[in-house]
């Protein structure tokens, strides 16, 4: 993984064989970014997607392998417990054009992943929400 930082934006390459949830929170770690938006594309080979089902309260995940372009990668950067906390939803497609989309939990890259983070200055803190079930941005 490589980066260059102009301003507020990162701009990042994610190589072949890592892992991109665990790379982007090393940057924003590594650089104290609290705060900010991601955006990317690129190749993988595994990924692993979910589904929160609202009525349940529950994740459903699923594990994709093969082939894949990541056709939408975005989210934000929040912390939660003073920690880096992304919250990332992803788009793949396959060789035969079908698309999976979800909650994006974890993919290892097969080619590149190019993503830029757009950093905002400050803190946006989450906090769990019994209601719904989920961890939401404290406002």
């Amino acid at each position: 993984m490589i980066f260059k930082k102009f301003g507020n934006k990162y701009i990042i390459r994610i190589d072949k064989g890592e892992e991109i949830v665990t790379c982007l929170k090393k940057i924003c770690t590594d650089n104290k970014i609290l705060l900010g938006s991601v955006s990317g594309i690129g190749a993988v080979g595994r990924a692993q997607i979910g589904l929160f089902e609202t009525s349940s309260k529950q994740y459903h995940s699923t594990e994709l392998v093969g082939a894949f372009e990541i056709t939408s990668l975005n989210g934000n950067i929040s912390t939660m417990n003073g920690e880096v906390y992304l919250h990332l939803h992803i788009n793949l497609s396959d060789a035969a054009y079908h698309t999976y989309g979800g909650h994006f939990q974890s993919a290892v890259v097969s080619g590149t992943c190019e993503v830029i983070i757009d950093a905002i200055e400050g803190e946006c803190e989450r906090i769990f929400n019994e209601d719904v079930g989920l961890n939401i941005i404290r406002a």
